[in-house]
């Protein structure tokens, strides 16, 4: 009898639809352990370099030094892509309208706006499909866990006579569905919803990044046209 009660006979003696939804909730906790992993790694990347970056900037380097070296970087991330995106299209557009700093600032903003968005679709990528898990996975498990109790009470009316060592067998099988439902929803919305706050503050470190440096072009803009005022 223990062995028949055991977690693994069980499982090997579920019917077909109960095995099938915990084969499903299997597949979706590895899943979403991987995209954990994967989501973890790339935040603690993109929080390490936004630290680093921001130290290198305001340690007084030269702005075209920093863009060189952010160009050589292999893999850039994060709010090094908003700076050289900015500070590219700063330089195309002091190019071609010197004398317009509202239309250069304008269209600098809009370039680190787009990168912006660009990064903040990277960091979010695949945690809706954690969100999925993490409100799907109790209802797969409780649809195993409701079709085991019915086959089990199936099979207990052709009985003639029940008894509780009858009939745990079949519920007990039907119950693992339910936990495996847990197991796979709980860290996928507990990891959701830390992951969701880490990309909130990593965006508004891009963003408040992106209107520092902003201010910066703007007042060299300014200086840029003063200088050509005097020059004349």
């Amino acid at each position: 009898m223990e062995q028949s009660m055991s977690v693994f006979s069980l499982i090997a003696n579920a019917s077909i639809v109960v095995q099938l939804v915990m084969l499903i909730l299997v597949l979706a906790s590895v899943a979403s352990w991987v995209i954990i992993v994967q989501r973890w790694r790339l935040f603690n990347a993109t929080r390490a370099q936004l630290n680093a970056f921001e130290e290198r900037f305001w340690s007084g380097i030269d702005l075209s030094q920093l863009y060189k070296e952010c160009q050589h970087n292999p893999a850039p991330i994060g709010v090094e892509n908003v700076f050289t995106s900015g500070l590219k299209e700063f330089g195309k557009l002091s190019k071609q309208s010197p004398d317009e700093p509202d239309t250069i600032m304008e269209g600098t903003q809009r370039a680190m706006r787009i990168s912006i968005s660009r990064e903040t679709e990277i960091l979010e990528n695949h945690l809706s499909f954690l969100a999925t898990i993490g409100s799907t996975s109790p209802y797969i498990g409780l649809l195993g866990t409701v079709w085991g109790i019915m086959h089990s009470f199936q099979g207990l009316a052709m009985m003639k006579q029940a008894t509780i060592a009858s009939v745990a067998p079949g519920i007990s099988e039907a119950l693992i569905a339910t936990a495996m439902g847990l197991l796979a929803a709980i860290p996928a919305v507990i990891f959701y919803n830390r992951f969701t706050n880490r990309l909130e503050q990593l965006v508004t470190g891009m963003q408040t990044f992106g209107e520092e440096f902003s201010s910066i072009l703007y007042r060299q803009t300014h200086r840029m046209k003063q200088q050509k005022k005097g020059n004349e």
